[in-house]
């Protein structure tokens, strides 16, 4: 390993921790199966669940942690007193309905 090199570093120190990781769920998962606290197959699933995710392979969580940070965001701009996208076009609605009758009410008959 190139120590000048910090982006390699940081690939093998994640590959490392990742290691770790998979093994240390494996043994706690190994002992919960063995006190009889979880099922052989559901600890299989869950250290193949936490290892898709590890690995970035899972669509499905990558969306709902989307779809929550999207309503953390808009709950955030709310507090704030900023106003959303519909709020916004229908003022702009109502404008332009304001801005027709004025131009109505102005016109020489």
């Amino acid at each position: 390993m190139d120590a000048a090199n910090p982006l390699q570093q940081l690939l093998l120190r994640g590959l490392g921790t990742t290691t770790l990781v998979a093994e240390r769920l494996r043994g706690v998962t190994q002992n919960w199966v063995s006190s009889g606290r979880l099922d052989p197959n559901e600890a299989s699933a869950l250290v193949d669940d936490v290892l898709k995710a590890l690995r970035g392979e899972t669509p499905e969580l990558e969306q709902q942690v989307g779809r929550n940070l999207e309503r953390n965001r808009d709950n955030l701009l709310q507090d704030f007193g900023v106003p959303s996208q519909k709020e916004v076009d229908e003022l702009r609605g109502r404008i332009d309905r304001l801005e027709q009758q004025l131009r109505q009410m102005n016109r020489p008959e």
